[in-house]
């Protein structure tokens, strides 16, 4: 059992919690993620590292309340347990060999983006930021941003806070205007990745992407997540979540992650399963 030690709000639909996971945490990089359960009726649910503390043990992930278990995840409290907290598992960022990149992060994707924006930070490499969300009220790690880069942007699509407009729009511009960058580090939902993707391309800027397909067990032997990169078959619990985002098939991604939408309607709904079952009285 794994004890949660911390959780915190950052808006109305996104919540931080920290769990005491020691043998994690000391594995523990930034890019990779980990694979948790309520209880032993639960589904199994990645999320990606979004801190980590050696000297606590404690991991932290940054979760969206869309689903049974990531809204009956964020209806415990410091002190709750959970049944099972798996990793680290995945490849880590690279962030060997760069001298400036910046990094990209899209809605809840910043709560990905930032451990490697910290990474980067941390190796000396010059790093710029640009964050997007849709208005000002959900807004969340900014001051952590700015303190992990040498120059930061935020966008919002209604132009409530910072500039207006997509995180594509700054990237165009900052490229236009010369900026040369190693590489751009894309993370959030998949056609933003897609548009950043192709928006450097035209610049030979080197890209990576973060991908979220279908997981399951985690180590490579479900092929749930299996991913299509440069014509080939790639797992992303371990060939990724890090890849090529100039190679990445983001048609078949984004059919393969809507497959089990009509399902996820169905039992939102009110159709009894065991999930449901599960997460019925942490989520009323």
């Amino acid at each position: 059992m794994f004890k949660i030690v911390r959780k915190e709000d950052l808006n109305p639909v996104v919540t931080l919690v920290e769990v005491e996971a020691p043998f994690v945490a000391r594995k523990a990089k930034a890019g990779q993620f980990i694979i948790f359960r309520i209880d032993d009726k639960s589904e199994r649910v990645p999320l990606t590292i979004a801190g980590y503390d050696r000297e606590k043990g404690t991991v932290s992930v940054i979760l969206q309340k869309v689903g049974f278990s990531t809204k009956a995840l964020a209806a415990l409290n410091a002190g709750d347990y959970i049944r099972d907290f798996v990793g680290p598992l995945g490849k880590p960022t690279d962030v060997e060999g760069k001298k400036r990149v910046c990094v990209v992060g899209g809605g809840v994707g910043c709560a990905i983006a930032l451990p490697s924006a910290k990474a980067f930070h941390e190796a000396g490499v010059k790093v710029d930021v640009i964050v997007g969300f849709r208005s000002k009220e959900i807004v969340i790690l900014e001051n952590e941003f700015k303190s992990a880069c040498d120059n930061f942007y935020l966008m919002t699509d209604d132009g409530t806070y910072g500039e207006k407009g997509f995180v594509t729009a700054k990237l165009q511009q900052l490229l236009e205007a010369g900026e040369q960058y190693d590489e751009v580090l894309a993370i959030g939902p998949i056609p933003m990745m897609k548009f950043v993707s192709a928006t450097t391309k035209p610049f030979n800027v080197k890209t990576i992407v973060s991908l979220n397909p279908i997981m399951v067990d985690g180590t490579g032997m479900c092929g749930g997540c299996r991913v299509t990169v440069g014509g080939e078959v790639k797992f992303a619990c371990v060939d990724g979540p890090d890849f090529d985002g100039h190679q990445v098939d983001y048609a078949e991604l984004m059919n393969r992650n809507s497959v089990y939408k009509s399902r996820e309607a169905e039992v939102a709904e009110g159709h009894t399963c065991r999930i449901a079952e599960m997460g019925k009285a942490l989520i009323k």
